[in-house]
Order: C-alpha cells, then structure tokens, then sequence
C-alpha cells in the first residue's frame, strides 16, 4: 500500500478553495461557467466581550501546547490518576499509561528537534477489547482530560466506505479540529478515539459485515499511519466560503491537517471473538458458577486477552489494518463487587452526581451498605456493565426525585425496602412526613401572595381556611400549589384594580369561600365596591 499516495493527491487539488467552491457550483448548475465575485463586506461591531473570547481560545491553545511541550508525565503517574476514577481494569491501565507516555514523549521530542519528524517511527495506536460498561470509553476520556489535549470519539458504525451512504472517517479528523476551536497546531496533537470498531470487520468466520467495512478500514488504515486532511470538506460549500473570506481578510487559516502525531485508539466488544479464542486454547465455553453465585465466564470475555494478530484477521480485520494498532489489550468484565466498588468508591460515581441532584434542592440522603450489595446484584443483570448503576438507580429514585424536591423533605435514607419496593417506601415517608409537607404547601402559598403583590401592587390576606382549600385542591388534582394558586388568582389582577378604583384598598382577605368559587368571590367584591363608592 503506497502511504504516500493520499500527499501527492492533496498536492495535486487547487490552491484556492473557491476553485473546489467553483467546481461544485457549475455541477448544480449543469455545467454552466459561474462567476464569483464577493463584494466588500462591512467590518464587524466592536465587542469587547468577542475580543475576549478570540483571546482566552488563543490562550488556552497556547496552554495545550505548552504542556504538550513540557510533557513529563511517567506511567505509574498516569495509572495512578486512573486509579481514583476507574475500578478495576489494572493491565488496561498499566499498558494505555505507557503507550499514552511512549506516545507525547516521541511529540515533545519532535518538538524540541524537528529533524526527528523525518525519522520513521511507529506510533503506538491502541486496541482495547471487552464487554460494554467496563470503562473503555471512560479510561481514553480521563486520560485526554488529564493530560489537556483535544479529544474526539465516535461508533465506527456511522461511517461507511467512499461513495456509500454514510459519514467519511475524515470527518473524524475535522471534528478534531473544531474541539480544538479551529486551531490546527493544536488538534494535531489531540486523541481520536472509535468505539465499536468490531463492527466493521469483514466477513470473517463470524459473518460481518458486507465488503464496506473492508473499505472502512482501508480508509481509517491512512489516517492512522499519516495522512493530510482537508480541515473542511470538498463537499462543505459554506466551509469552502468562510475559508475563502478568511483569505480574502488577511488570515491563512491551514487548509490541511497532518495525522501524524494524532493518536489513535479503537475499542470494540467482539462478542464472538472470545468464544473463538477459547476453543482454540481448547478451553470449554459453558460457564461455572462462583462463589457469589453468578455465572462465571459465561460469555468467554476473560479469553480476550489471549488474542493474536490471527484471531483478528479470521475475524474479519485486514492484516495491514490490525497491524497499525500494535498496543492491545483487553478489559475485564465486572462481577458485582466490582460495580459496588465503583458506586461507592470511584470519584466519577453516579450516585455522587444523584447526590448532587438532591443537593440541589437541600436533600440529602445516605445508602445503607445493603442497598449498595442489592443495587450492584440488579445492575449486574442488566448485563451492560457500569452503565447499570444508572438504569437501577434512575428506576428507584425517579419518583423520589419528583416528589421530594416539593414536600418539605431535607433527608432520606436508601436502603433494601427502596431498592426492592421503591413506590410503596416513597409513600410510607411521604404520609410520615405530612406536617413537613403540609409546612412547605403553605411557604409556597406565601411566596405565590409576594409574587402576586409585587406583580400587581394589591396583597392578598390568605386566611387559614383558604390554605387548606389551596392545599385540598392541589392534592385533587395532583398539581403544586403554586399552580392551583395560579388558577385560582388568575382572573384576579384586573377586578381588584376595579375594587380599588373604587375602595382605595389594595389588600383584600382571602377565605375558603374564595377558593370554592373564586369567579363568584370576585364578582361580589366588584359589585360591592360600586356600592362603596356610590356611599
């Protein structure tokens, strides 16, 4: 395969990219020449505040830069930084913390001495294998995030071979460069990162897919060795036309990105691979139980990590394609221990952001050690790894989180009964905390009389006959009572601005009779007004 062949392409396309601009035009129009001319446009209104912007963009790529430059980091530093957001996975660690540092080593290297761009060098392009919710995508984006490079991920699914329906894999590199605020010097250096790179493979011994994803992976196979990049696509006219008024400004923006110190890891599932793998370790495939009581190796993940170059190809990868990702290594699937570590102990757990959801609205709730064991047992069937601990909690708490938030509540505790029964404990603490409820209806009766009074000058006297009405009706109805004192009042606004046209008051007593039947209680205030006037 000539590697070269995408450079001389790229020097052969026009210089000007109202050319392309030209080209595409005249296709749409049939052929006809097109002239293109672009007037003089108005310099934009000065803003302090775009200034700003434009200047902190090329501070913090000049930021990137600097610490790509000073790139020191070792290994055990960067496992270590894993370590506090990713459970487990300790080989996937070590091996992606030495390729990470091999990797901007080689660029700051590079940097400080260009003449070793020239050298041929292999860069470590990364592989990693195992089932979903293991923490692949989650280690590439802690890792990107610590390190402060631009970072990219996408499904291998979107793209498809040129001239198919489907995303271009150069749009992969673009969207690299967007991340970086359109700064080419900076994306150069960033993380592309494709998941579900198993379902391109080619008909292998698995099946596959159809003879596309073959010319996927040639495609991904260029970017990955070095290749240059339109920064906009051919195909993007109004990219082809900012770019063109760039030029015409003064500006050169870059029009070519080269991939060649753009770091590139693929991650995959390979549901099947592990089972191949196993029968030819002459292992069985039918699992065994542990001691927890869950089935053991049931999908044979943990053979993964005796994969060969041959297992790929025969399961559907071109040799060439495979070869460019010589850093692999494979995940290991999670046993429910291991999710109950990640609830409790990892710094990126979601029940620390389900803690901050309640936060928010001065709840706090504690979980019993039981609950973790029965909400990491009821993630792990859900067969998606970490990703379970959402659904399961979101399913207990989703009520709580609606209902709490209104009822005057400042803490719960989470424990077996509402992992198991979430409906039923919700209802127990809601009638034991009645007075706490019944407290908080009437504070946001009171602030919706301060609202009102602030709207329309005239306050409202709400006795406690009429909070009750209030608070009768909103349970009825299933609303706040915010919302029910909106219904009532509605109308109310203009008849009192005719009582106190009248009267010269502006407070008026609210009883339950109001609330019964608020358009008759505001009609007899009218009408009695009148009568106080004529007095």
């Amino acid at each position: 395969m000539d590697n070269d062949k995408p450079d001389k392409d790229e020097n052969n396309k026009p210089e000007n990219p109202l050319d392309e601009l030209k080209k595409q035009l005249e296709g749409i129009f049939g052929g006809k020449p097109v002239k293109l001319e672009f007037g003089s446009f108005p310099p934009p209104p000065e803003s302090d505040s775009g200034f700003r912007n434009a200047q902190q963009q090329d501070d913090d790529s000049e930021e990137v830069l600097r610490r790509i430059r000073e790139f020191s980091m070792k290994p055990r530093e960067i496992r270590d930084y894993l370590n506090r957001y990713v459970i487990k996975q300790d080989e996937a660690k070590k091996v992606l913390s030495v390729a990470i540092c091999d990797h901007y080593n080689h660029v700051r290297r590079c940097l400080e001495n260009p003449e070793l761009k020239e050298l041929e060098y292999g860069k470590q392009n990364i592989l990693i294998l195992g089932p979903t919710g293991v923490g692949k995508t989650y280690l590439m984006r802690t890792i990107a995030k610590l390190i402060g490079v631009p970072f990219v991920k996408a499904d291998a699914t979107k793209f498809s071979e040129t001239g198919y329906v489907g995303a271009d894999v150069e749009d992969l590199v673009r969207d690299l460069v967007k991340t970086a605020n359109g700064n080419v010097d900076v994306a150069q250096y960033g993380i592309i990162y494709i998941d579900e790179i198993d379902k391109i493979a080619g008909r292998g011994d698995f099946g596959g897919k159809d003879v596309s994803g073959r010319g996927v992976q040639i495609n991904l196979l260029k970017l990955m060795e070095e290749s240059n990049v339109n920064v906009v696509s051919p195909q993007d006219m109004m990219g082809q036309m900012q770019m063109a008024m760039s030029a015409r400004g003064g500006k050169k923006p870059k029009r070519t990105i080269n991939t060649r110190h753009i770091l590139f890891i693929v991650s995959g599932a390979f549901d099947k691979l592990g089972e191949s793998i196993a029968k030819r370790m002459n292992r069985g495939t039918i699992g065994f139980a542990s001691d927890d009581g869950f089935e053991k190796d049931a999908d044979n993940s943990d053979y993964l990590k005796y994969a060969e170059t041959s297992d790929f190809i025969k399961y559907g990868f071109e040799a060439e394609f495979i070869g460019r990702l010589p850093v692999r290594v494979a995940c290991e699937a999670l046993k429910p221990d291991d999710i109950a570590e990640i609830l409790v102990s990892s710094e990126g757990s979601i029940l620390k952001q389900y803690r901050e959801d309640f936060n928010g609205y001065g709840i706090d709730f504690s979980i019993t050690p039981e609950a973790v064991k029965a909400i990491s047992n009821l993630a792990y069937l859900e067969k998606t790894g970490a990703r379970g601990l959402m659904t399961v909690l979101e399913r207990t708490l989703r009520d709580y989180k609606f209902e709490l938030p209104s009822s005057g509540i400042k803490s719960f505790e989470l424990d077996t009964r509402t992992v198991e029964n979430p409906k039923e404990t919700l209802r127990e603490l809601l009638v034991d905390n009645g007075d706490l409820i019944k407290e908080s209806m009437i504070a946001d009766i009171a602030k919706f009389a301060e609202s009102f009074k602030a709207k329309t000058g005239f306050g409202l006297d709400i006795d406690d006959g009429a909070k009750r009405e209030l608070i009768s009706l909103a349970v009825d109805k299933d609303k706040s009572v915010a919302a029910v004192c909106e219904e009532v009042f509605r109308d109310f606004k203009h008849g009192l601005a005719i009582v106190a046209r009248n009267t010269g008051g502006t407070s008026f007593a609210i009883t339950a009779d109001c609330i019964k039947s608020p358009d008759k209680y505001l009609s007899d205030m009218v009408v009695r007004s009148f009568g106080n006037r004529e007095k």
